[in-house]
């Protein structure tokens, strides 16, 4: 039977296709700004929230906005390069996991909750989460394109981006949200523990495939993309898990560029 016959298949590869390229674009200035422990740790956070979320009965989104908004806002005024420097930090990300377990564990719904919110849950997405997904994509990546210039200065030129008077505590913070928005929107895909997958790796990959900043993020876009499609047709040929698949398969391409790039 086509693959394409199944709704929860269509569903998935629409999520996915989205997720794949908001996280291929923005995993490029992520990298480039260093920020990948912290995308780690919003993802952790965001763990958290989804779980408190499962607790009070609500939808896990409104949890997981609400605790990863929330840490941006709180990384914003500690400072990103106090925030990077600081050990206290893995007390955290350890705090935050131990509490979205604790949050699960007095929940009824603990068991499949844990393992959408720690492994992702892609070919469970239903029809109102891809509407909400594809807004919160669209909506990330127009904010992103508005802010692109002054974005791209910031990141790869920031000496000069302060010589040309751009307001550039203002650019890391909004970056920041939108960072953390767009973690929110990948943990219902690959879950907490793997947003690397999609938001650093293929981000990563581009890199020994191209110098060009433009070209470096159509490279990431791509790669992701290409990555959850592979992902997608392997699980429905196998019945093997598709987290693990995208995982393996943007590793694949990760080190096939490097050796490329020798």
């Amino acid at each position: 039977m086509d693959i394409f016959s199944y709704s929860f298949m269509q569903n998935a590869f629409i999520a996915g296709t989205l997720v794949a390229l908001l996280s291929g674009v923005i995993g490029v200035f992520v990298v480039a700004r260093g920020l990948s422990f912290i995308t780690q740790t919003f993802s952790e956070i965001g763990f958290a929230g989804a779980a408190f979320s499962i607790f009070m009965g609500w939808g896990p989104m409104a949890g997981l906005f609400l605790f990863t908004t929330g840490s941006a806002l709180a990384v914003s005024q500690l400072g990103l390069k106090t925030f990077q420097r600081e050990v206290a930090i893995g007390v955290v990300f350890s705090f935050f996991m131990g509490l979205g377990l604790f949050f699960l564990s007095i929940s009824a719904r603990q068991a499949n909750s844990a393992m959408s919110l720690l492994f992702g849950s892609i070919l469970g997405i239903s029809d109102g989460q891809v509407w909400i997904l594809s807004g919160l994509s669209i909506g990330i990546l127009m904010v992103l394109l508005a802010g692109y210039r002054w974005l791209l200065i910031d990141t790869f030129d920031p000496v000069g981006a302060e010589a040309r008077g751009l307001p550039v505590r203002l650019i890391s913070v909004v970056f920041l949200i939108v960072l953390s928005a767009a973690v929110a929107g990948t943990l219902q895909i690959v879950g907490s523990l793997l947003v690397f997958a999609l938001m650093i790796t293929p981000a990563a990959t581009a890199r020994y495939l191209t110098n060009k900043v433009s070209l470096m993020i159509a490279c990431s876009a791509g790669l992701a993309v290409a990555g959850v499609w592979l992902a997608l047709f392997l699980s429905y040929a196998t019945n093997w898990p598709v987290t693990f698949l995208i995982t393996s398969v943007e590793t694949l391409f990760y080190f096939a560029a490097r050796l490329w790039r020798k």
